[in-house]
């Protein structure tokens, strides 16, 4: 296979999901570029409500992501896929009618709601309608396409910012309003899974109501697991927030380097993600690329601290080098995730599984900002010494909790469930 074609899904359906991973992306980009200024000038917001109603939002989305996962596990993860991306899509129809903190706080509570139950869905969806020896690498595929989508989302919403237009800004959400629905159609057009073919069966009465198997909140080490894996993902506060503050504050780099460093990033994450995917399948090699990922951050971090004593085009480059290496631990980390979901899950409660680790990924790293902002910019050396040093014990402590949440799987779910999905 040449290189060329490495870039391109293999499969039909791997080429449709990725396709699908474009459209989403490529309107929510578009929105998410220029939300900051949506927010404040359409819907009057000081920055400060901004960051209450998201906080809120992220709130009410934990509370409710267990429930939303067990709703795909009961009516089948591609109808709750296509439903929450629908609502979701509808959710921007309301935004250029918006106005104050109490309907900002409403909107977006509802969309971060309804968009958690799509999430469970999809992730449920993509195990399930693949074979194993396809998972991972559809899914790498999937993340390259989103890099696109995201890409092509902030280049329309920068031209549209570049009007300076508060009318066009005002409808500029009816954009992602259009490829909402078009994804959710898109959705709708993709073929059951095994899992949607149960629960339509559960509705016709031809199966059990309840559907079996423990809770994944009783698998411990899927729950430990998970926090490790949410720290192990603070290399996105490396990426988006420290070494930006750290650039701009503690060097003498010029600022525009910052455009060329998440270009550098956003570059590497759509052309490398099929190569360096390659060849995990199991939980000892997802582990492999846990401790890849830590040795990665950990370089990224002794590389970065040390242009504070550097000048000119060598703190440039070392700098450049340390978002590399940063983005080295976002592929590595990335492939592990992928093999973990494919092996440790229960098949038969996927959308119940996605939604936990959602839920305990969020527990594991949502402190990095303000923890690590405060270690690098109060203790300088020792702060980025002990940033890499809490993922490196991190990564060490996902051993034993893969291997805890494999014999959970191997003692609770029947080698014909897994069969049903390994075909």
């Amino acid at each position: 296979m040449s290189a060329l074609s490495r870039l391109l899904p293999p499969t039909p359906l791997s080429r449709r999901l990725s396709l699908q991973s474009v459209i989403f992306k490529t309107g929510d980009g578009t929105f998410t570029t220029g939300s900051a200024v949506f927010f404040t000038q359409v819907v009057g917001l000081s920055a400060a409500q901004v960051g209450l109603g998201l906080t809120i939002a992220a709130v009410a989305s934990g509370l409710t992501a267990i429930p939303a996962g067990r709703v795909s596990d009961r009516i089948g993860p591609k109808r709750t896929w296509a439903l929450g991306a629908l609502l979701a899509a509808l959710a921007f129809a309301a935004w250029p009618f918006i106005h104050g903190f109490a309907a900002y706080v409403v909107m977006v509570v509802l969309y971060e709601v309804v968009d958690t139950a799509a999430n469970a869905g999809r992730g449920a969806y993509v195990l399930d309608v693949l074979p194993p020896r396809e998972r991972v690498d559809t899914q790498a595929y999937m993340y390259s396409a989103m890099n696109v989508g995201s890409t092509l989302g902030a280049v329309l919403g920068g031209i549209a910012l570049a009007f300076d237009s508060t009318t066009l800004l005002r409808w500029m959400p009816i954009f992602t309003v259009v490829l909402g629905l078009t994804n959710a159609y898109f959705i709708g057009r993709l073929p059951r899974a095994p899992h949607d073919v149960r629960a339509a069966q559960r509705a016709r009465g031809e199966a059990r109501e309840v559907i079996p198997g423990p809770s994944a909140m009783r698998n411990r080490g899927w729950l430990w697991l998970s926090v490790c894996n949410g720290t192990m993902w603070t290399n996105q506060t490396l990426l988006s927030v420290l070494i930006p503050l750290w650039l701009v504050q503690e060097t003498d780099s010029p600022h525009w380097l910052l455009a060329w460093l998440f270009g550098t990033n956003t570059v590497l994450c759509i052309f490398l993600p099929a190569y360096t995917s390659q060849g995990v399948r199991t939980v000892a090699d997802a582990l492999g690329r846990v401790r890849i990922s830590a040795l990665f951050f950990m370089a990224s971090c002794v590389i970065t601290m040390v242009t504070h004593s550097t000048a000119g085009f060598v703190t440039v480059l070392l700098v450049w080098l340390g978002h590399v290496t940063v983005t080295g631990a976002e592929l590595a980390m990335s492939s592990a995730g992928w093999a973990f979901q494919s092996q440790l899950m229960d098949p038969r409660r996927r959308g119940e599984y996605s939604s936990v680790a959602n839920l305990f990924q969020g527990l594991g790293g949502r402190w990095a900002p303000a923890l690590y902002t405060w270690l690098v910019m109060e203790w300088h050396h020792a702060g980025w010494l002990v940033c890499g040093a809490i993922v490196v014990v991190a990564a060490a402590a996902a051993h034993p909790a893969a291997r805890a949440a494999q014999r959970f799987i191997l003692r609770e779910v029947p080698e014909s469930e897994i069969a049903l999905t390994s075909r």
